[in-house]
């Protein structure tokens, strides 16, 4: 009998995806199943892309561009613009998905060995991401103790090797919560303009910093053009991961061709899906207002009650709606 590949067997199973059939089941048997799945948001569709499918008159549903409708593209770019990211419509490719972003990124930017260099605690999934392109996630280290900042420069440093392509974070955190400072952008550009390397910021959840604090793009710095690669989605952005809309957004145009390639190999993107990622650009302000007031209210509560319990310890998120916390066991 034939054997699986040994990459497919070190592809690790997502630690929250694994989970769906038990609670399914459970529900089946008249269980009732609280959930507190990472990164399944309850908060409603904006209603004019739900409608943008629903009173669509297309007659044959074709395929996209590969790289995105140019429509969709030039609206996004649009969006970006008015968050002080200036891109056009050619800086962007659009993905199945944030998911997709990523594996393309890796596909352009690594060979087999190469290394990526995160600060975990990180998404579960870039592990999966990485083994599927034989690339080695080399980790460094950020602690609760001061709310997961960025680790010291140094601490990157010793990491680096000649087989390091990039070094890649989430902004804000998935699943530390933790809101990158302008000033800690600031150094992960110094070190990767040194060293020639990568820097990919997950930005998905750029819309949802708390406190006062605004978030800091990796592209809206001066001098990081040939550097800066972010990954972006609809999904948490518009309560839409059913849709399965992502993009790459870079100014490296050599790096966005080698993507494009990536993305003919698979044909074009989801049509209805573009269709309702398109209309979403169209939701009011107001929609991340009560957004934001609402995991605000949440995290709050959430913390105030975690912090009752003797030997926990946690995170005040300062954007998405990810804590941490850690537990100090206690013997008698």
């Amino acid at each position: 009998m034939p054997s699986v590949s040994k990459k497919g067997i070190q592809m690790p199973e997502s630690p929250i995806r694994k989970l769906v059939p038990y609670a399914e089941d459970a529900k089946k048997r008249g269980i009732n199943v609280f959930h507190l799945n990472i990164g399944q948001p309850d908060i409603k569709t904006p209603q004019v892309a739900l409608d943008a499918v629903k009173n669509n008159t297309l007659e044959t549903l074709a395929y996209a561009r590969s790289e995105g409708s140019e429509e969709y593209r030039v609206k996004l770019a649009k969006y970006y613009v008015k968050n002080n990211i200036p891109v056009t419509a050619n800086n962007l490719v659009i993905t199945t998905g944030g998911s997709e972003a990523l594996l393309f990124t890796m596909g352009s930017i690594t060979d087999p060995g190469d290394e990526i260099i995160i600060p975990e605690p990180f998404y579960a999934n870039y592990n999966g991401f990485s083994t599927a392109s034989g690339v080695t996630v080399v980790p460094v280290i950020s602690k609760i103790e001061n709310n997961f900042a960025l680790p010291k420069i140094e601490e990157f440093e010793k990491l680096i090797t000649p087989k390091t392509k990039a070094i890649l974070i989430c902004n804000p955190g998935n699943p530390t919560g933790y809101l990158y400072s302008e000033e800690e952008i600031e150094k992960l550009k110094k070190i990767v303009l040194k060293h020639d390397l990568f820097l990919i910021a997950d930005e998905v959840y750029r819309e949802f910093t708390y406190d006062g604090l605004t978030h800091t793009s990796i592209l809206s710095l001066d001098g990081l053009e040939g550097n800066a690669i972010v990954i972006d989605s609809v999904s948490k952005r518009y309560s839409m991961c059913g849709a399965r809309i992502g993009c790459i957004v870079s100014k490296n145009e050599e790096f966005i061709q080698t993507a494009i390639k990536f993305a003919q190999a698979r044909l074009s993107p989801p049509t209805y899906a573009l269709i309702a990622s398109e209309a979403a650009l169209d939701t009011p302000d107001s929609y991340f207002t009560d957004v934001k007031e609402e995991y605000v209210a949440r995290r709050n509560t959430l913390i105030s009650e975690l912090e009752k319990i003797d030997g926990v310890t946690v995170a005040n998120p300062k954007g998405a709606f990810l804590l941490r916390c850690s537990i100090t066991h206690k013997r008698f």
